[in-house]
């Protein structure tokens, strides 16, 4: 097994699903984490090792592995592998490089690297793709047959659900990643709280599931539905499970759950179920899914502009909501650009980035 992005949650949560099963590791690929990379490699033995800080590659402990480092490095380290199945965990668009080089070599990807097909999934072929998304997984283990006319995935609502409307353009750092629900890395969780997350995962949805459905998403604020199904006779299922992401990981790596790997969901003991509609109010950057579901391609633009957004917030260099401004300012400026080939998709990305950054400064 090959897992990218192995420091980080679901790469952690992916080594727990492994090590159940027995499945042996071959590459493991870091962003920055030594340490605890160091302590995966002691574990679990690779053959290959890859981190993307080119600064700390001497602090990593091989234990015999061979030693990559940056993205050109993976997809050397990659080209090495015989394993066919690859998790890609890797955050952000840094993610779409693998994805590719992954299928080109005939490999099998268990995704959880959503920008991938938010940028180029007019390039990917989704037979080759199996969602990790608890969402996704989701409405794969809901499509078993029947007509269907709708899909429906649900959002938590991030840390700002309950906010005043007032309060929200202003909210701090330590404010917006207090999820209610999930434990995830810094960026998803700003995703999470501008519904830019939830944009992405319906994106997702239309390059796996076809263009011929309708997609939509509401909050439900437990977490414990992650989807559902409308079919055509009137009948809807949902999927309802713990939030844990090992349930989708273990589906990808080896086709089935791990037994007994947490208990059902508690009926009962949930008293109710809370559902709302997401308001444009509360997340201003909802207001592009009807375009993107339209022109899916432009949700590049989405990707390039938030990403720039999310880490200027998180540096503390702009506001909360100046993240959604610098998304609108970015699409009106570049969702026309329809790429037509993958190496349309990196200039793209590069052009949009720079203007973004070129708002921030001003």
């Amino acid at each position: 097994m090959i897992i990218l992005g192995s420091t980080g949650s679901i790469g952690v949560n992916a080594l727990d699903v492994c090590e159940r099963f027995g499945i042996g590791i071959e590459l493991l690929a870091a962003g920055s984490n030594v340490a605890l990379l160091n302590s995966q490699i002691k574990k679990f033995n690779p053959k290959f090792v890859c981190l993307f800080d080119s600064s700390k590659a001497n602090e990593i402990e091989s234990c015999g592995a061979e030693v990559f480092v940056s993205n050109d490095g993976l997809l050397e380290a990659l080209s090495k592998t015989s394993g066919k199945k690859v998790l890609n965990a890797i955050v952000g668009f840094a993610g779409l490089s693998a994805t590719l080089e992954s299928i080109r070599l005939g490999k099998e990807v268990a995704l959880a690297n959503k920008e991938s097909l938010v940028a180029a999934g007019k390039f990917i072929d989704p037979s080759k793709i199996i969602p990790v998304d608890s969402e996704h997984f989701a409405l794969w283990y809901l499509n078993k047959g029947g007509s269907i006319s709708k899909m429906v995935i649900t959002a938590s609502g991030g840390a700002l659900r309950d906010a005043p409307l007032s309060m929200i353009y202003a909210s701090t750092v330590s404010d917006v990643l207090k999820h209610p629900n999930w434990t995830m890395g810094r960026k998803i969780t700003v995703d999470s709280a501008t519904m830019v997350n939830k944009l992405f995962e319906i994106i997702e949805a239309y390059w796996l599931f076809g263009d011929s459905l309708k997609y939509d998403a509401i909050i439900e604020t437990s977490s414990t539905i992650h989807a559902m199904i409308e079919f055509r006779d009137g009948v809807t299922t949902a999927q309802m499970s713990e939030p844990d992401m090992r349930l989708p990981i273990s589906y990808a790596i080896n086709g089935e759950a791990v037994p007994n790997l947490f208990r059902p969901v508690d009926i009962l003991g949930l008293g109710s179920l809370e559902f709302r509609t997401i308001d444009a109010a509360r997340y201003p950057a909802w207001r592009l899914k009807e375009e993107l579901l339209a022109y899916p391609s432009s949700a590049l633009v989405l990707n390039a502009a938030n990403e720039i957004g999310v880490e200027a917030f998180l540096d503390e260099r702009i506001a909360f909501g100046r993240v959604a401004e610098i998304i609108f300012e970015s699409y009106d400026k570049y969702s026309s650009l329809e790429p037509k080939s993958i190496d349309d998709v990196f200039l793209i990305d590069s052009e949009v980035r720079g203007y973004a950054r070129a708002l921030i400064k001003t």
